[in-house]
This record gives structure tokens, C-alpha cells and sequence, in this order.
């Protein structure tokens, strides 16, 4: 079985958000729902050896999910292969799973009256695409493959940058990760 995960390569985001874009409309959000915003630090520096860096955030999909255990329906399941996701059908807006969640990943619906987030598009994946957001990024810096093949190109990406996760100390396991670098220079 695999277990998915995704490598985020920071010195390549340039900030477009054409993951975001892609993301909404892969999913009908509404206007004030994003699954995926990208965070930009700086410029950081002094001119003229100033940078940016950009940090597209999402669902992290922890091996050790508190929102799951905090769920009080059974609306909030890890899959398997790693993917955390919601059963609507189950969600009662209680938002429990968006107090659990330390990375922020889970959004209110409030039109629905559900919890939503990325399921790193479990729909495609079971179809062997990649996730929108990989799909849509043209400076590569989103991969995606199984953290269980040692071949894989996210596997041979973790181990030559030393990539790191999010709140790591926290135990939960995520299974985003992010080459660290400098970002987008400025001259």
C-alpha cells in the first residue's frame, strides 16, 4: 500500500498561487475558501541582497491525526495511504477537528454547515493523477509520490535536501514536506 506525501520546494515557488487557483476550482470552493494559501516572508535583507520565500500550506495529513481523534462523529478518517479526508455526509460543523488541527487546515463551510479541507484530490489520485495543485504548478516546486517507495522521486527529494516538516516537535507526523532555501531573488 503506499502512503502519500508531498515535497514542497520552496527555492522554487515563485508565489503565484496557480496551486490556489487550482485548488478552488478543482473543488468549487467558494470566494472566501482557500485549502492551500501561500504564505510570502520578506522581502528579507538588505539591498541589494534582498529575497522572498514563499510557503504554500495545506492539510498536512499526519500519520498521527488530531483531528481525527477529536472528530465526535467519525466524520474525520485517515485513509490507508495516508490521505486524511471528511465525510460530509457525517460532519456535523461542530469545528472540533479545526481546534485539533495545529496547522490551521480545516475550514468552516458555513453555507454547508460542514468542516472542509484538501484531500490531496483522493479523486485523482484513485484515477493515478497527481493533485491539482501539482498538476497546475509550471515551476515544479510541488511534488507528490509514495513516501513507501524508496525510488520515489519525493522519497530521493527528502533525503538529499534534509526536508523538513512543520511542527515536527508535535509528534503528528505530516506527511508535506519542504526543501528550505532563500526563495526568489531580488535584483
Amino acid at each position: 500500500m503506499a502512503h502519500y506525501a508531498m515535497v514542497i520546494d520552496t527555492r522554487r515557488c515563485v508565489g503565484c498561487h496557480s496551486c490556489t487557483v487550482a485548488c478552488k476550482v478543482h473543488n468549487e470552493l467558494p470566494v472566501d475558501m482557500i485549502y492551500n494559501p501561500v504564505t510570502t516572508v520578506g522581502p528579507i535583507g538588505v539591498f541589494p541582497d534582498l529575497h522572498m520565500v514563499h510557503i504554500p500550506l495545506l492539510c498536512m495529513h499526519c500519520e498521527n491525526t488530531p483531528c481525527v481523534d477529536a472528530c465526535p462523529t467519525g466524520a474525520s478518517l485517515r485513509r490507508e495511504d495516508g490521505i486524511v479526508w471528511i465525510e460530509e455526509k457525517k460532519c456535523v460543523g461542530c469545528k472540533a477537528c479545526v481546534m485539533a488541527c495545529p496547522y490551521g487546515a480545516r475550514i468552516p463551510n458555513q453555507k454547508k454547515g460542514i468542516v472542509q479541507k484538501c484531500d490531496f484530490c483522493s479523486d485523482r489520485v484513485d484515477q493515478g493523477k497527481v493533485p491539482r495543485c501539482v498538476q497546475s504548478c509550471h515551476q515544479k516546486a510541488r511534488i507528490f509520490g509514495d513516501l513507501d517507495d524508496p525510488n520515489s522521486e519525493v522519497c530521493k527529494l527528502i533525503n538529499r535536501f534534509h526536508a523538513i516538516r512543520l511542527l515536527d516537535e508535535l509528534g503528528t507526523k505530516p506527511s508535506v514536506y519542504y526543501i528550505n532555501g532563500l526563495g526568489v531573488q531580488m535584483r
